[in-house]
């Protein structure tokens, strides 16, 4: 091992508090020590940061990070602080003396790290201040922003590749969470990197239990899976402002700690509600996807799509704010048809090229939404992985000790179902037709002189949600159409197979019931073995160390932290140093406070020293 892996290895250990590299780190932190270039795509919690951060202190000189966002940096600058890293930012949040004085500290080479946007970059000041220091490392956060195929494209970051050549010593490291292999490529010719300097790492998050519910009653859905995280961080994604402002009214009226974001939003206000959800001042975040990567907060328990996204990067990228700690945390998408309406509605308002990519996409995420397969098949092979396993255990058509519901004979009801949508005349949603079926005296029904139908009142045996369920069914298989501007239902040549008896349909008449929190215990592993309550005794401690630091809870410690304090109870120094994420700075300023806890546990509980 050369000195200056030697000195990276020492580095992680001391200051950040971890014991090995994580899978490709290691690899790449040594690409980039021998001032190399590189592009390295590893999944939102897989450690990219350090990739550039250990180098940047390895190197007598100063690393620049490119980051897109104000939040961002001013977040992992102050985390970088809390361990004892000299880092500090540029931007437009900081007054004149305080940038004069970052300014003096860049010229006087006390700084290590130096975090900018890609327009400060630019900026002809900026270019003439880094032209008199010695530059060691051009670090690309979210690198997927120069691609125009990527989800985030932003036109600065493409002028970025122009700037490396103010800075010909400096090796250029380019990082994302999310890149398909068309974005990959199209990073590496923009900045110029070798494909020998491209680090791939795998974009599976298993400690994410993945699942798609069909989107019957949303409200009750949401409130139900918020009853199972009494107290944790969970972020709810909306399509529209509207429906952001009307859904956190009534999360706020029922007595959850829960705030909105979204554009219509002031900008002090957005700001401020997004610190407050960082600081675990409050709980829930309702956002449209204006809610975006400035988000840092590890201990996110769940994500949930309220509406459908528009795209698997898209998914992605926000359920990557879910379990950056490593711990499980639940991703519950939403499913219905009728979202896709809206979806369409903001293609749209697209150019036609941009329209002509937006419905692949489309495609391409109700591919993922309605498989019958495990999840992580189309979601992982979207970006371009094929070494999946066929089960995960960790999404909801995969249950540990469960197979899949078996398939039933439908024939009978497919064909009900099937006449009714077309003897409607084909121009009707399910809820409509499951309407008919039942013999429904609603308005709507009469007034088109449904209820003289054949088909009227021949489903009543059947419940309202049994028959949605069925129509998904008979959507996915290809025997309905389902048209996007109308909600409207048609019959394909597949569909009269089965009407006239030459065919069988087979399927389930309700969803199979699913063992989540079996699923999600399993993904948690041994961290689950923890003391609860000394775990929320630390947790109070930890946001009051946090408020007086005015630090979000995360920079003191993250909670895998606080969990392994609270399974271990460890009662010396030395054994606190030895759980996840605890370096020489964390354990001199914060060591004491949390021993002090855990020894008054200990005592009062007659738990005996190790």
């Amino acid at each position: 091992m050369s000195a200056a892996m030697q000195r990276a290895q020492a580095i992680l250990k001391e200051v950040f508090g971890f014991d090995t590299f994580w899978p490709l780190q290691e690899k790449v932190i040594a690409h980039i020590l021998k001032k190399k270039d590189a592009l390295v795509v590893l999944p939102t919690g897989g450690g990219k940061s350090l990739c550039y951060q250990i180098p940047g202190m390895v190197f007598p000189g100063l690393t620049i990070v490119v980051s897109p966002l104000i939040s961002l940096m001013k977040d992992q600058v102050d985390q970088l602080r809390e361990y004892g890293v000299p880092a500090l930012f540029l931007n437009s949040t900081l007054s004149a003396e305080e940038y004069r004085a970052n300014v003096a500290q860049l010229r006087e080479e006390r700084v290590k790290l130096l975090y900018l946007a890609p327009e400060a970059l630019l900026a002809p000041g900026t270019l003439a201040l880094l032209s008199s220091l010695t530059v060691d490392c051009l670090a690309i956060d979210e690198a997927h922003c120069i691609s125009q195929w990527g989800h985030d494209f932003r036109p600065e970051y493409r002028q970025l590749a122009a700037v490396r050549a103010a800075f010909p010593g400096a090796p250029c490291l380019a990082l994302t969470a999310t890149a398909t292999p068309r974005v990959q490529e199209d990073i590496r010719q923009s900045l110029k990197i070798d494909a020998a300097g491209q680090f791939i790492g795998s974009f599976n998050r298993p400690n994410l239990f993945l699942e798609v519910a069909p989107k019957s009653e949303p409200l009750a859905q949401t409130l139900a899976l918020l009853k199972r995280y009494p107290g944790e961080s969970g972020i709810i994604y909306c399509a529209t402002r509207r429906q952001v402002d009307a859904l956190h009214a009534t999360l706020h009226r029922k007595g959850y700690s829960v705030l909105p974001y979204h554009a219509g939003l002031a900008e002090q206000e957005r700001r401020s509600n997004q610190e407050r959800f960082s600081r675990d001042d409050v709980r829930i975040i309702v956002a449209t996807i204006a809610f975006g990567m400035g988000i840092n907060k590890p201990n996110v328990r769940f994500v949930v799509h309220y509406d459908l996204p528009g795209s698997i990067d898209n998914y992605y990228q926000e359920i990557g704010r879910a379990g950056r700690d490593g711990l499980p945390a639940h991703c519950l998408l939403l499913f219905g048809y009728g979202d896709l309406q809206k979806v369409r509605f903001f293609i749209g308002q697209k150019s036609e090229s941009e329209q002509k990519v937006a419905n692949i996409l489309l495609s391409q995420l109700l591919g993922f939404a309605e498989t019958d397969l495990c999840r992580r098949v189309p979601l992982l092979s979207y970006f371009g992985e094929t070494a999946v396993p066929d089960r995960c255990a960790m999404c909801d058509n995969c249950q540990p000790g469960e197979e899949k519901q078996a398939l039933v004979d439908l024939t009978v009801p497919a064909q009900m179902f099937l006449s009714c949508v077309k003897r409607t005349g084909e121009i009707f949603g399910a809820g409509h037709v499951s309407d008919v079926l039942r013999g429904s005296t609603a308005q709507k029904v009469l007034q088109f002189g449904h209820d003289t139908l054949s088909t009227y009142g021949i489903g009543t045996a059947t419940s309202a949600k049994q028959w949605r369920h069925l129509s998904r069914q008979l959507i996915q298989k290809g025997l309905l159409l389902y048209s996007y501007d109308h909600g409207s239902l048609k019959l394909t040549p597949k569909a009269w197979e089965v009407l006239r008896g030459k065919e069988a349909f087979l399927g389930s008449i309700e969803a199979a019931p699913k063992d989540r929190d079996a699923a999600l215990k399993q993904g948690g592993g041994e961290e689950e073995a923890y003391d609860a309550g000394l775990f929320e005794r630390l947790r109070k401690k930890r946001k009051e160390l946090a408020d007086q630091a005015n630090l979000p809870p995360y920079a003191i410690f993250h909670d895998r932290t606080l969990r392994e304090m609270a399974r271990f109870c460890p009662r010396t120094p030395e054994n606190l140093a030895a759980l996840y994420g605890i370096g020489e700075r964390k354990l001199e300023k914060y060591g004491e406070a949390f021993l002090a806890i855990i020894g008054e546990h200990c005592r009062t509980r007659g738990i005996p020293e190790p």
